[in-house]
């Protein structure tokens, strides 16, 4: 049987030497008064995509979280498109995107005269951008040591623990032995499994970022009166967090933490990572830390996954921006009712017609096709949600314990 970890494909090299699935544009509204107009600039359009932040005011969390999304390996050029009134400023992202290599661009609405003028200045300037990046982007020999992969859980049953996620943790080995890189999130499934995590820690200075970041989780859901466990997981057969964190750990596999990453961070260096979206102690008033399954996508997204996979045992039907979402379900069931959206049916394992390691490398062929160009099932269907949240995290410099990119 050929090794589809020693796979290669074609990919899109960037000036910091990253290496992107897709070479997409990217347009990037500043605030929810010129989401319109960014939809409608990218109608239609090949290959471009939109995300944007709702809020009118000085949002860390979410400018640092657009800032890493405007520079992420699949982005070839950007867009920025305001209204005129908002804190966040688009002709700051476009700066940035350009300092990393990329052709920019950006304007705001009021500036240029309203609707249509400003969805006809933004085809012509996404047209333009795409060009040169159709024209001017390098491509590159691409293997499993060049790709960051992440994983999400949602909507999880029984099957979820039992080989929904042990088939991407699986993969996840097999990864990190190649050189790769994989990010966990969703700290706050990981309740009652603090001792179990530690031991996982590569170095004492993992294990102090690890301690934090749980004992923050646990301090946090305490504060709100609410864990991340859902009438749906009752429904499909979980009992309590704990139960449902055992199940959700196991998509990080069996390989050392290297460590703890923040929203908007990218790993230092490979290995297996995970991030912490929670919002700080200081913080802790405003908002849920897990309001919704895209919500944990895009920040995987942010911290540098070229594509995420969506693990979900009573199925999905969501998609992502920048980076494809490949679902896994461990529910043949839910595979065979939702088949038009759901991508690999790790099921199989339960029902005695493969084993778990099998379908880690089945799994990892897919991936390998979709990294080569091949769309998964939500992004041929169309499906780019996004969500970024009012939330509120410092930045890396000012977290203790936690490291800048340079």
């Amino acid at each position: 049987m050929n090794d589809p970890l020693a796979r290669t494909w074609s990919g899109y090299l960037r000036v910091d030497g990253r290496k992107g699935i897709r070479n997409i544009v990217l347009v990037i509204y500043t605030v929810e008064c010129a989401r319109h107009v960014a939809h409608l600039i990218a109608q239609d359009e090949p290959d471009t995509h939109v995300i944007g932040f709702p809020g009118c005011y000085d949002n860390q969390y979410a400018i640092r979280l657009m800032l890493a999304l405007a520079r992420h390996p699949n982005v070839g050029a950007v867009l920025s498109v305001g209204l005129g009134c908002e804190y966040t400023q688009p002709g700051k992202i476009a700066e940035v995107a350009e300092a990393s290599g990329r052709p920019a661009a950006a304007f705001y609405i009021q500036d240029v005269g309203g609707t249509r003028a400003s969805v006809a200045k933004g085809k012509e300037i996404v047209a333009d951008l795409r060009a040169r990046i159709t024209r001017d982007t390098p491509r590159v020999p691409m293997g499993f040591a060049d790709l960051t992969l992440g994983c999400e859980c949602g909507g999880s049953d029984a099957t979820s623990g039992l080989v929904g996620n042990p088939c991407v943790g699986r993969l996840f080995d097999h990864l990190v032995d190649r050189g790769g890189t994989a990010i966990v999130e969703e700290i706050v499934e990981m309740i009652g499994l603090r001792d179990l995590i530690l031991a996982r820690a590569a170095d004492d200075r993992a294990s102090g970022e690890l301690a934090a970041a749980y004992d923050k989780a646990v301090a946090y859901c305490q504060s709100v009166r609410q864990y991340s466990v859902s009438p749906g997981n009752f429904s499909g057969g979980l009992t309590t967090i704990e139960e449902k964190s055992m199940g959700a750990f196991a998509k990080s596999g069996a390989r050392p933490i290297q460590g703890v990453i923040r929203v908007g961070e990218r790993p230092p260096r490979p290995g297996l990572w995970v991030l912490d979206s929670v919002p700080d102690p200081h913080f802790m008033g405003f908002g849920y830390t897990n309001p919704n399954d895209t919500e944990g996508i895009m920040d995987l997204i942010g911290a540098g996954s070229q594509l995420v996979l969506f693990v979900t045992g009573r199925g999905s039907v969501i998609g992502s921006p920048i980076a494809p979402l490949v679902k896994v379900t461990g529910n043949s069931r839910t595979y065979g009712r939702m088949s038009e959206d759901m991508d690999f049916d790790a099921g199989r394992v339960l029902a005695g017609e493969i084993t778990l390691d099998d379908a880690a490398l089945d799994l990892a062929a897919m991936i390998a096709d979709v990294a080569g160009g091949r769309p998964s099932k939500p992004e041929a269907l169309g499906h780019r949600e996004y969500f970024i949240m009012y939330k509120h995290q410092d930045t890396p410099a000012l977290a203790q314990g936690c490291r800048t990119n340079g």
